[in-house]
């Protein structure tokens, strides 16, 4: 067997494992932001903020099934087989690619919406309605404080009517049980809002850089499988394999 058809082949099946390490990754980042959207649902009104992270989850399905496909149509030695291959990793660079640029596309909007619906819920806060809970849930377990800090309460509806913060913004542990939400106990309320501690715009950026990623090693995919059809075509390199992909 040739040298140049060893490599490639070798590389095609390296290729086929980091396939199901990528959707491995793909399917933990997607399903990572597309749970931190439906956690903070109340503040992102516009639907199409889900739909990078459902294209990341689903490409993570169907490149698990390409690496099975992949490493099949090595072994075998394929022709059709790894011509299937290409054309499937063709498919899978374009959606990531599409991915990255709808996550290029929506960021600034995301985040810049984020922050209106998340201002407008707190500035609507009032203790009782499920907005107000969701306020008080997002405060709670995030420790935090207002959407930028604490000051944010200030000029709101409930702290004219109350004077005070919401519960929720007091630290939690029993050396705070006595937390009142009054702005002269500082040192007992969480003062970080919430906005910062969120911080869509990391978590946007770790996600397109993943995808990216996985897009250049799709791109030298295809040039293996380019360099392996070339051998066979000119050195009259025939399988002896037959079955499915042969």
């Amino acid at each position: 067997m040739d040298f140049g058809v060893i490599v490639s082949k070798s590389v095609l099946l390296f290729i086929s494992f980091i396939f199901w390490g990528a959707a491995a990754g793909l399917f933990y980042v997607g399903a990572h932001v597309l749970n931190a959207y439906k956690e903070y649902d109340p503040f992102l009104q516009n639907r199409d903020a889900l739909l990078p992270p459902i294209i990341i989850i689903a490409v993570a399905v169907v490149m698990m099934v390409i690496g099975i496909v992949g490493c099949c149509a090595t072994l075998r030695e394929s022709k059709i087989g790894l011509g299937v291959f290409l054309v499937i990793i063709l498919l899978i660079f374009t959606a990531e690619m599409a991915a990255f640029v709808l996550g290029f596309v929506y960021k600034g909007k995301i985040i810049a919406e984020f922050h209106d619906s998340m201002s407008k819920a707190f500035a609507a806060y009032d203790g009782k309605s499920e907005n107000s809970r969701s306020v008080d849930y997002l405060q709670q377990e995030l420790q935090c404080c207002g959407v930028q800090n604490y000051t944010d309460w200030i000029g709101t509806q409930w702290f004219i009517g109350n004077h005070t913060l919401p519960l929720s913004c007091c630290k939690q542990g029993p050396a705070f049980k006595n937390c009142t939400g009054q702005l002269s106990e500082k040192h007992l309320v969480n003062t970080q809002g919430c906005e910062k501690i969120i911080d869509l715009r990391d978590l946007l950026n770790y996600a397109m850089l993943i995808v990216l990623a996985f897009a250049i090693v799709k791109f030298f995919g295809m040039l293996g499988i380019c360099v392996l059809a070339c051998k066979k075509e000119s050195q009259g390199y025939q399988s002896l394999s037959t079955g499915v992909f042969a």
